[in-house]
């Protein structure tokens, strides 16, 4: 069974097919460039270097946020597109467990995040299961300051995510030794992990309808939020 994996959700564009779980192929950028003229070429590219066709897929799995608005629209409206026209199961993964997927080995706790903006940040808790991952803590948008707080009996903890250098002095100055930091590639989003949380999903059958299937934002989108202001202000719809 094969399965096309790829990531929106930051400035990370990953793209991996693998088969049961195994990779057969990945590309991945890191660029200031629009997602949403680069993704279609780069799965095409991909399976062509796989000599793979689209009909060959079995499922496809899609980073379903939180993160970027437009880049979570951007991989989900693929994804749907592509799942839709074969009949295929269309998985949503968490943009943050499969950053978490990076420290499994980790022998404490995992902190994947992004930066929400204003001092907040988009974080979950996680523990490494024998090559999977266990959340500790439910994915949310919380003040870092708060979020540290919460943490601190949680320890030895392994920070990740490329926004977490924005926090670093802080965290080590409420959390001391407690706090561990990734490296290099382990603080970006990989479509293999993508895609092996999404395998044990299919294995298992946890996962809904494709058409049921929605990003988790975490908050609402700054279009929503100030729509709903409005009508608490009694303003014309």
């Amino acid at each position: 069974m094969k399965i096309l994996a790829m990531d929106t959700s930051t400035l990370v564009l990953g793209v991996a097919v693998l088969e049961k779980g195994s990779l057969l192929g990945e590309v991945t950028t890191h660029l200031h460039k629009n997602h949403s003229v680069r993704l279609m070429p780069m799965i095409a590219h991909l399976l062509e270097e796989l000599e793979l066709k689209v009909e060959d897929l079995d499922a496809i799995a899609v980073a379903a946020g939180p993160g970027s608005y437009t880049g979570i629209r951007i991989g989900f409206t693929t994804a749907k597109t592509i799942a839709w026209s074969r009949q295929i199961p269309l998985l949503p993964v968490s943009s943050l467990a499969a950053l978490a997927m990076n420290g499994v080995r980790f022998p404490g706790k995992i902190v994947p995040l992004f930066d929400a903006r204003r001092h907040r940040v988009y974080s979950g808790l996680f523990q490494g299961d024998g090559g999977g991952l266990v959340p500790v803590k439910e994915e949310r948008v919380t003040d870092f300051t708060k979020w540290l707080e919460e943490l601190r009996e949680e320890g030895p903890l392994l920070f990740l995510g490329e926004d977490v250098s924005k926090f670093r002095e802080e965290t080590v100055q409420l959390l001391g030794g407690q706090a561990v930091f990734g490296l290099g590639r382990e603080n970006a989003v990989s479509a293999t992990h993508l895609g092996q949380l999404a395998w044990a999903r299919l294995q298992s059958r946890e996962y809904a309808e494709s058409e049921d299937a929605v990003p988790n934002y975490l908050q609402l989108t700054e279009a929503e939020a100030r729509w709903i202001r409005s009508q608490e202000r009694g303003e014309p719809k």
